[in-house]
């Protein structure tokens, strides 16, 4: 189901790179020789409902116990374990560690894959936290950037802080973009981290952010679906079925959620490959224990590598970036670099 292979696993080609309209209500058409991307986005429409969420849990009038603690987690635990790490000794040695990213090479396959997608490769990157580490877009740039998939999909979590101004995001999210050379684009999902303003900057850098909603990508007389929703974590807005409203029963489906803890429903709308992030893999893992935190409600299978449930395959990346401290242990930042192969 699931092999590694080397980089000479993917061809040494160089497709040119699709920039994405940058408006915020807009038409996109994209050609190519063998093959096309259409579809119609009204990204303030989608938006609104999330506006609507996030306006109501900074007055109060909406609580959300995932949001909650991870405020408190943030402003309680941070300076806790900050100051055990440094006492230890091992705290400049977790920052060393937090910036080796390392590109892991998969091989899914599935046996109802278009034959013109066999071979089709996904760059996936997820919990860039960007702007929580001096020197790391430079360094996830630079190891992309000889890659060249047929389509970069990243799974949210762009910022560091949960609050608080994004400024530092953007010039350093483009540095990472300006290394992705995809002949799709780039498709983007939002996750716990990001708010509803950040959907718009990000498309001006050439995304395509899908919220709550699907597109198609077609290869000669077949297509695959790329489907995104919202953060199914903290906002409770991500709405699967209505991303789902224009999408073929019969078509292969490709979903990008922020946290795995959509499986369930995934499974059982007939998604063949959920993509998602979110745990960081643990971030801190010890020796046999593995991580100590999740932060996500869905069983352990679910929070790191590949899965399965039901017909569905999923992969939960270990992330590139940190939340908390800029810290990792027993658990490398991961770029990964998909095939989708046919049995």
């Amino acid at each position: 189901m699931v092999g590694m292979s080397s980089a000479e696993l993917f061809g040494a080609g160089h497709p040119a790179v699709t920039q994405l309209s940058p408006s915020l209500e807009h038409h996109i058409a994209m050609i190519h020789s063998d093959s096309e991307f259409e579809v119609t986005h009204d990204l303030e429409k989608r938006l609104a409902p999330r506006r609507a969420i996030e306006a109501a849990m900074s007055s109060g009038a909406l609580k959300h116990a995932h949001k909650d603690s991870l405020v408190i987690r943030e402003r309680i635990a941070r300076p806790i374990l900050r100051a055990i790490l440094k006492i230890a000794g091992i705290y400049s040695r977790g920052v060393r560690n937090a910036l080796q990213p390392v590109v892991r090479y998969l091989r899914l396959e599935f046996e109802d894959l278009p034959a013109t997608f066999d071979g089709f490769r996904i760059l996936h990157l997820t919990d860039l936290h960007i702007d929580g580490m001096d020197g790391l877009a430079e360094i996830v740039a630079d190891r992309i950037t000889d890659l060249h998939p047929d389509l970069c999909v990243m799974t949210g979590d762009y910022r560091f802080e949960l609050v608080g101004p994004c400024d530092a995001v953007y010039p350093r999210l483009q540095m990472v973009l300006s290394s992705v050379h995809a002949d799709q684009g780039t498709v983007a999902v939002l996750g716990n981290h990001d708010e509803s303003e950040m959907a718009g900057e990000i498309e001006r850098l050439g995304v395509r952010m899908l919220i709550n909603e699907a597109i198609e990508i077609r290869r000669g007389e077949t297509s695959l679906w790329v489907i995104g929703v919202d953060d199914p974590h903290c906002y409770g807005f991500d709405d699967l079925d209505g991303a789902l409203e224009n999408v073929p029963e019969d078509a292969f489906k490709v979903l990008l959620a922020h946290s795995p803890e959509i499986f369930a429903e995934a499974a059982a709308a007939g998604i063949d490959l959920c993509l998602c992030g979110h745990i960081h893999a643990g971030q801190i893992r010890l020796p046999l224990i593995g991580g100590i935190l999740s932060n996500a409600d869905c069983p352990r299978r679910y929070t790191q590598d590949v899965w399965q449930h039901g017909s569905m395959l999923g992969y939960t990346c270990a992330g590139v970036g940190c939340s908390l401290l800029p810290v990792r242990y027993n658990c490398p930042p991961e770029i990964a670099m998909i095939e989708l192969t046919r049995k």
